[in-house]
């Protein structure tokens, strides 16, 4: 391949690729440290509302120390989905969705660790274990039966050599050093971490596979329709497809009751051993961890597995998919007919012909305006208010402030005490009803306190009306004048 050849296919895989779109996002330490801490084990799904939730506690602290936009995790989040990072899915056991790492979105996160902390592949055991897959394929993919059975003879001798020579106890048999026990370790859990990527690529595919069994169902004709025939045949064409037995002879061998113990048996005796001691807990734990890792991926594919079969066979056998030909065919026609018709007209031109929809018009669920019943909450019922002591001092303080027409109010007690020895404020009032409402009444009773005398023993019941034209009134000690004022 040339350096052209090379070079377009790289742009392309740029382009194209989920996990190189990752690994070149602008906030690349934001998106792997907040999507590997919460969606980063294996299986691990989470609803739409709590991943929102914690990746915006998140941001309060990251943003301290990244400059990030005050964009929220929804946001956020909603450009990871665009970006093939993040997965949501219908939640399968209460209403909502759920979130989840994609392929890609390990992948990456994977790379990120291995640069963070490199594992060393120059090892011996690595190259043990490359030379014995190498040895082991070529014997079992030997055509000549003769060669194969010279292989597998001489594989028996070593064996039975390597017996010999551990009963005789030789030096040369002593079991792996602590060093490269870890190693294998380590290698053992390189491997294991890939697990978590093909689970989602799996069932990635087998969606992608789903969806193209149905287009090949709606786009041939019954009599060319080979997927239909084979379904109506009872044939699993997705357990069927080379990505189905792959997967299901792993599945198989994982769920084996035998096989299973065995494998439990051998990571028990593994953390027995002496080096066992100097690992980390971190690897114990996936140690001890990887077989159920293994069944629950496998068993969460197999459940998708088993669901895209019975949906395909159940669209077939239900005749839903001569519906769904039947509306392909309109809209096609439509389109077909909408083609020269867009070349004189545009879409948006009134052609005279109103189409009522045969459903609820849609709209925005921000064009709701809910019911809220505090708003038309009046409060508690008004009560009869009860006698209390006028502040006089605060009343002129009042009196002072508001716009009460002194003058008039001066004008009336003259006239009315006119020919009198004294007049009290209800008489005056009897005379020149309050045209201020309360505040002539304040006026009368500010001047009656600064001209005027009061008597303490005798009450008076002064009436008024508001500006709402309701009558008011109110029971006081007696005022009174007993001369003309002049201000």
């Amino acid at each position: 391949m040339s350096a052209l050849s090379s070079a377009l296919a790289y742009r392309r895989l740029l382009d194209t690729n989920a996990t190189l779109r990752m690994l070149r996002a602008d906030h690349l330490p934001v998106m792997a440290a907040t999507l590997g801490t919460h969606l980063g084990k294996p299986g691990t799904r989470i609803s739409t509302e709590d991943l929102h939730e914690s990746i915006d506690s998140d941001l309060e602290e990251l943003r301290d120390h990244f400059d990030l936009s005050t964009r929220t995790a929804k946001a956020y989040c909603d450009d990871w989905r665009r970006a093939e990072i993040l997965v949501r899915r219908p939640a399968t056991s209460a209403r909502g969705e759920t979130y989840e790492l994609s392929a890609a979105g390990f992948d990456a996160i994977r790379m990120l660790e291995q640069l963070r902390t490199p594992p060393q592949t120059a090892t011996e055991s690595r190259l043990v274990s490359l030379a014995q897959s190498v040895r082991q394929l070529a014997i079992d993919t030997d055509p000549d039966s003769s060669r194969r059975l010279e292989s597998l003879r001489a594989e028996r001798d070593r064996i039975d050599a390597e017996i010999a020579r551990v009963r005789r106890g030789d030096p040369r048999s002593i079991v792996l050093d602590r060093r490269r026990a870890n190693e294998r370790v380590s290698d053992i859990l390189q491997q294991a971490q890939g697990l978590p990527a093909d689970f989602a690529r799996v069932r990635a595919r087998f969606e992608e596979l789903n969806q193209e069994l149905r287009i090949s169902i709606l786009a041939a004709e019954d009599s060319q329709s080979q997927v239909l025939n084979e379904v109506f045949r009872g044939v699993d064409l997705i357990e069927s497809s080379d990505e189905g037995r792959t997967f299901s002879a792993f599945s198989q061998l994982v769920r084996d009751p035998e096989q299973a113990s065995a494998f439990d048996e051998d990571i028990a005796a593994i953390l027995d051993r002496d080096f066992s001691a100097t690992l980390t807990a971190e690897t114990r734990r996936s140690l001890r961890t990887l077989m159920r890792q293994m069944k629950d991926g496998s068993r969460e594919v197999s459940d998708i597995l088993s669901e895209f079969a019975r949906g395909l066979r159940r669209y077939v056998h239900s005749h839903e998919f001569q519906r769904d030909r039947v509306m392909r065919t309109l809209i096609q026609d439509a389109l077909a007919a909408a083609a020269p018709v867009s070349q004189v007209r545009r879409p948006y031109d009134n052609i005279g012909v109103d189409l009522e929809l045969s459903s609820v018009a849609l709209g925005s669920v921000g064009e709701v305006v809910l019911h809220d019943p505090t708003e038309f909450d009046a409060g508690a019922e008004l009560g009869e208010a009860t006698e209390t002591e006028v502040d006089f001092a605060e009343l002129i303080a009042v009196a002072r402030e508001s716009e009460i027409d002194f003058s008039e109010l001066s004008d009336n007690v003259n006239q009315a005490i006119h020919g009198t020895q004294q007049i009290s404020v209800a008489e005056v009032l009897d005379q020149f009803p309050a045209s201020q409402g309360l505040a002539s009444v304040v006026g009368l009773l500010s001047l009656a306190s600064t001209y005027g005398h009061v008597d303490s023993e005798a009450r008076d019941r002064l009436e008024w009306a508001g500006v709402d034209g309701i009558v008011r009134s109110a029971t006081i000690r007696r005022h009174y004048f007993t001369e003309g004022i002049s201000l």
